[in-house]
Parts: C-alpha cells; sequence; structure tokens
C-alpha cells in the first residue's frame, strides 16, 4: 500500500521518532494474527498521526476505524490530560485484542472503544472534536465526512485514510472501490469550508482543516 519503495520507507523509519514496546507489539501480533494486516497505520504513518495530534494538542477525538488499534494509540499521545478519544468499529472478532493492548497503554482510561455500525454510533456522540480520523469502509467515507463535519469545531482537522488507493486514481478506466475514492476526493476539493492537502504518506492522508 505504500506509494514509495521499501529502501526510501526504510530510511524514513530511521529519521522519525521510534514505535514504543506495545505499539511494537500490536504490529506484530496483527502481522501475525489478523486478516489483511496490511490496514495497520503502521510506524512511520503513526508517527505523523501522533505529530498532528500533538500540534492540535485535542481535548476530543473521533476515530472511525479501530481496527486493532495502532492508529488509536498514535493519536491519543496528544490528547489533553483531560482529553478523550472516542474510537468506533464493528469488528467484535477483534475486541478482546484490541481491549487487551488498551489495557497496557498509559491512554487507556482516555479512551472509549465502541462496537457498532458508525453511521449509528456517530449519533450518540454528545461532542464537539478537535480530530476526526477517518479509516473504515472506504465507499462510507463521503457520508461519514457529513455525519461529523458539524461536530468538527472551526481550526479543526479531518483526516481521511486511503485516498490515494495505490495509486488506482491515477488510471482512467476506474472499478468500484476506486471510483468512490476518487467522488471523496472530489467532494473534498470542491468544498469551500476547509482547506485541504493530500500528504503522500502510506497510501495517502488526506488532511483537511475546518475554517
Amino acid at each position: 500500500m505504500s506509494l514509495i519503495n521499501d529502501d526510501l520507507q526504510h530510511l524514513l523509519t530511521q529519521y522519525c521518532e521510534p514505535e514504543d514496546e506495545l505499539l511494537q507489539h500490536i504490529d506484530r501480533e496483527t502481522n501475525l494474527k489478523v486478516l489483511m494486516p496490511r490496514m495497520i497505520s503502521g510506524h512511520y504513518q503513526g508517527r505523523v498521526l501522533s505529530m498532528l495530534s500533538k500540534m492540535i494538542s485535542p481535548k476530543r477525538i473521533l476515530e472511525i476505524g479501530t481496527f486493532t488499534g495502532y492508529a488509536t494509540l498514535c493519536l491519543a499521545e496528544g490528547l489533553t490530560s483531560d482529553g478523550m478519544l472516542y474510537t468506533l468499529d464493528i469488528n467484535v472478532e477483534l475486541e478482546d485484542m484490541v481491549r487487551a493492548s488498551f489495557a497496557q497503554s498509559p491512554y487507556n482510561d482516555q479512551i472509549k472503544y465502541i462496537l457498532g455500525n458508525a453511521s449509528e454510533t456517530i449519533g450518540l456522540l454528545n461532542e464537539v472534536f478537535d480530530i476526526v480520523f477517518i479509516d473504515a469502509d472506504k465507499k462510507n467515507n463521503g457520508t461519514y465526512y457529513d455525519m461529523i463535519f458539524d461536530r468538527v469545531r472551526s481550526g479543526g482537522i479531518i483526516i481521511v485514510d486511503n485516498v490515494l488507493w495505490s495509486g488506482k486514481v491515477l488510471q482512467e478506466k476506474q472499478d468500484k472501490d476506486t471510483r468512490n475514492i476518487t467522488s471523496f476526493n472530489d467532494k473534498i476539493a470542491e468544498d469551500d469550508r476547509v482547506e485541504k492537502l493530500i500528504l503522500p504518506v502510506r497510501d495517502g492522508l488526506f488532511v483537511i482543516r475546518k475554517k
């Protein structure tokens, strides 16, 4: 899923902060035990998410798509002391693994892990968010964006993963999944309520700042 070669990716990880032992453990367990382990954010993207979070010092974070909790913990690193991160996922099969990892983290008490359909659970949250990270079922990126937009404060950021879709967005003839990604990207490009840019990190991170 990375858009750069392995040698350059290795170099990038040499020039950023290291993973702590818990993140290394989650990465190993994900690759050993979970289907589609490539969905994990991983070292470099995790440090990007951590850096963005620390720059903002968020009091409230929403993550749509927990997977095995790697990105969750990276984002949590920037939380204020009284901050809270809500992470939503539909995969109950990973619950025990995710909760066990969170329990080993210093941010455990600041994370609310909510299982269920995100299109339903988002509506249960009565919060205004400083950061939203969307990394779930890609066909619903636009739906989630619309649902959370009014819940993001002015100056807050929305981050959306996988917006370059392994480079397939460059293809003239696109399959359904790629068309969905392109349609979402076009939607953001045309939204004058926000400032935006795509970072070519891993599979593409759309960083969107609400005006």
